[in-house]
């Protein structure tokens, strides 16, 4: 009898041991309105490690199916996504958008390259995709994974102005804006939650930057004001604030970023002098400052030197 007892609890035991521990998200997500699932990236440096962790990420769930915003800068980060969805919900994903051009939003498109999956984005963003490829596989060949040649994943359609997705009980509003962080920007709003997903035309915390248009930039940030949200999604930083609000520290940013170039350029600054005294205490009140404010400076400079 004693043997038998020993025996059964062996076996038991044996079994617990054996049985596979129930999967786990691979990115922490935090679900800041009803479906609405979010993924915030470090503030970290573009040349350090972990750069392909830097944006914000995450995926809305509707009754028929999922839409993805943004993908991360990684074929690991986009793995560990699309993981993540899959033991949140079992609701399939059959949208990808991405917000703009840059590494840390795309390069996580190929693990959702499959039947099924359509991927969207400004109309201007698969022509800059594949004009940056050599670049993204010179740049990026680590973040890439095994075969970078065949990891790029651009958008098969594009948004000229505005674009309607049904996800079953959740309409999208996705819409195209001319040049302004870059000339790829695009927003959506979940009209079920009030919920902005801004992509990079918001920045909190760390250091707004871009590659396009400063007077473009604050032009749309002005439109953005009216979209009614009660809540947005920045590119980078904390997972939701209230609207409009959330521009205001931008917005004081980059209209500094302005005013000081363009009076440094009156004043017959050369850009080197103007580096070393546009906006510094207005740039002070940012993360990465130090790796971003100069670079907008010279852009700034480039764009108002002949206006």
């Amino acid at each position: 009898m004693r043997n038998f007892i020993l025996l059964t609890l062996i076996t038991g035991l044996f079994a617990c041991s054996s049985e596979t521990p129930p999967e786990q998200p691979a990115l922490e997500m935090t679900e800041i309105a009803d479906g609405i699932y979010v993924h915030v990236g470090a503030h970290v440096p573009f040349d350090e490690p972990g750069a392909d962790d830097i944006a914000n990420l995450g995926f809305i769930v509707g009754s028929d199916c999922v839409a993805v915003i943004d993908t991360g800068g990684s074929v690991a980060i986009g793995n560990d996504l699309k993981q993540t969805i899959a033991v949140t919900t079992d609701v399939p994903v059959c949208y990808v958008i991405n917000t703009h051009i840059h590494f840390d939003h795309v390069l996580g498109n190929k693990p959702f390259a499959e039947t099924g999956v359509e991927f969207i984005g400004h109309a201007k963003l698969a022509d800059a995709m594949h004009g940056n490829r050599a670049f993204f596989i010179e740049e990026f060949a680590e973040q890439l994974g095994p075969d970078p040649e065949q990891a790029i994943v651009a958008p098969t359609r594009g948004v000229e102005d505005e674009l309607e997705l049904d996800l079953g009980g959740r309409v999208l509003l996705l819409q195209a804006w001319p040049a302004a962080h870059t000339y790829t920007d695009l927003t959506v709003y979940d009209t079920a939650t009030a919920t902005l997903w801004a992509g990079d035309l918001l920045f909190m915390e760390r250091i707004p930057s871009f590659d396009a248009s400063l007077r473009g930039w604050l032009a749309v940030m002005a439109d953005l004001r009216t979209i009614p949200a009660k809540q947005v999604v920045p590119g980078h930083g904390p997972a939701s604030s209230d609207w409009p609000a959330a521009l205001d520290a931008q917005a004081t940013y980059l209209t500094a970023l302005l005013e000081e170039t363009r009076a440094a350029i009156q004043s017959g600054q050369f850009l080197d002098e103007a580096q070393e005294s546009v906006a510094t205490e207005a740039a002070l009140q940012w993360t990465l400052s130090e790796q971003h404010h100069k670079r907008n400076i010279s852009r700034a400079y480039t764009e108002l030197e002949w206006e």
